[in-house]
């Protein structure tokens, strides 16, 4: 018993999880952009302040749906012989809970994004706004992931993020990899959409219904 409590307390070290609160710092910078720039209930002017903090939205965003490339340290604890006590009783919860909470913050930033556009009249614009940013979200995940580019990168070396980048869209490999995380993204993104929606409209009525009955 005493080795279960030991490795479930090193499920918490940095080896096994010190790249929680790191990525999901950089997966929320976007999100609380997206709050400021999209659903700011007198909208912000469109002046140089915005369009920096927009350039640093787009910029940070990919580090949202970038947890879901996080199952590999899932490989590297089942590979380190953690035992089955250790992996269910606090890797798998502790790992799951914060990709699905990277990811929902790509989400909301998303959503918040489409609410400002609609707000502008560019309804039309809104599915087609959410697939591109996907398709930047794939290539800023695989940049990251597999050529460990940073999101400030962009700015202190932009020829080098810009050269490998190129070089990877222009590559059969590569480009497979970033189309899979295209329709990987997309379709999650769908999902957790459907679900997060469904969540919002229910908490409305439920809040409706409160304010009838007083």
């Amino acid at each position: 018993m005493r080795e279960h409590f030991i490795q479930i307390a090193s499920v918490f070290s940095n080896r096994y999880s010190g790249w929680i609160l790191w990525n999901l710092f950089l997966a929320f910078i976007p999100l609380a952009l997206s709050f400021w720039l999209f659903r700011q209930r007198r909208p912000v002017p469109r002046n140089a302040l915005w369009w920096l903090a927009l350039i640093v939205y787009v910029a940070f965003l990919p580090n949202a749906p970038y947890v879901l490339t996080d199952i590999i340290h899932f490989i590297r604890a089942t590979r380190d012989g953690l035992s089955i006590i250790a992996l269910t009783v606090a890797y798998i919860p502790l790992h799951v809970l914060s990709i699905l909470a990277g990811f929902e913050a790509y989400v909301v930033s998303l959503l918040n994004q489409g609410q400002y556009l609609r707000n502008q009249g560019a309804k039309r614009y809104v599915l087609w706004a959410e697939l591109m940013t996907h398709a930047l979200a794939a290539v800023g995940v695989f940049i990251g992931r597999f050529r460990r580019f940073n999101s400030w990168d962009i700015i202190s070396d932009p020829d080098e993020v810009l050269l490998q980048t190129l070089d990877d869209l222009t590559s059969r490999r590569p480009l497979a990899v970033i189309l899979a995380m295209f329709l990987i993204i997309a379709g999650l993104y769908w999902l957790f959409k459907q679900i997060t929606l469904g969540l919002v409209l229910r908490m409305r009525y439920a809040r409706l219904g409160k304010e009838i009955e007083l």
